[in-house]
């Protein structure tokens, strides 16, 4: 893939702040699950940027094979909690927006195994990483998960 344009050289304050933004709300609940979110999210958006990325990432913080090749499967693989499943239940839902507005039963899985607060983050990571799966996408970028740490580490 031929990237189409580098938006750290094309917007670099901005993007320098968009990447401390989603360091931020990544950091805001436990790893697992954020990283759990993001490939699900990129999966659904096809970005091949972003599962790469993040599954490389999640092997790094102890995710296992299983569950990370389970991932588009989630509701009927057993291997992950209740509180995954709200989660991975609400990214589905708003990442994917354009199919619909139903996800009232979604809402009340998540109601039951997260704190208002923890709802908040949790949205803001979704909106993260769709963010970043269009911007990839959009842009035709591939990063190597090596430098893209480093790049976080710069702006952290």
């Amino acid at each position: 893939m031929t990237a189409k344009l580098d938006p750290f050289a094309a917007a670099p304050s901005l993007m320098k702040n968009w990447m401390s933004t989603s360091i931020a709300v990544a950091s805001s609940l436990e790893p697992s699950l954020i990283e759990l979110v993001k490939i699900r999210a990129s999966q659904i958006n096809a970005c091949a940027n972003c599962i790469n990325m993040h599954t490389v990432e999640a092997r790094a913080k102890g995710e296992t094979e299983q569950r990370i090749y389970l991932l588009s499967a989630w509701r009927e693989a057993p291997c992950y909690t209740d509180r995954e499943r709200a989660a991975l239940g609400w990214t589905e839902a708003l990442t994917r927006l354009s199919e619909g507005h139903t996800h009232e039963g979604v809402h009340q899985d998540l109601n039951a195994h997260f704190t208002e607060e923890e709802q908040v983050k949790l949205t803001l990571m979704i909106n993260v990483i769709n963010g970043w799966n269009r911007l990839a996408v959009g842009f035709g970028l591939w990063v190597d998960p090596a430098a893209a740490a480093a790049a976080a580490k710069a702006v952290a």
